[in-house]
């Protein structure tokens, strides 16, 4: 499971660094279109979204599956545990929404 997980981000990883690559390959092609520059912008802040709501979800599903474990253990540290893990929940949700403001900026440049 977690060879998989690390393929695949490894193949986002390839393909976002990969992006930038065929934009400036192509740049001297499209001397005045600008249509291929606009559509790698979108390319990326849909992949950055798509790769940021996948980190988040990761982090909140192990943040969270650990507290329940822990509470399971230990029913009287509930009180102890829950403000710091809606914390942490609210830290991590945070970076999600960090992305979806820098891919709003990013088509605000199409």
């Amino acid at each position: 499971m977690v060879r998989r997980v690390y393929g695949m981000l490894g193949v986002a990883l390839g393909l976002v660094i990969a992006s930038p690559a065929l934009a400036m390959a192509q740049q001297a092609a499209t001397a005045g279109g600008g249509s291929l520059a606009g559509g790698l912008i979108g390319l990326g802040a849909g992949l950055g979204l798509g790769i940021a709501a996948f980190g988040c979800g990761m982090g909140q599903g192990r943040l969270a599956g650990s507290a329940m474990e822990s509470i399971g253990r230990n029913p009287n540290s509930t009180g102890q545990l829950f403000v710091p893990m809606i914390i942490g929940l609210a830290f991590i949700e945070s970076l999600t929404l960090y992305t979806l403001v820098i891919a709003f900026f990013l088509l605000a440049k199409v």
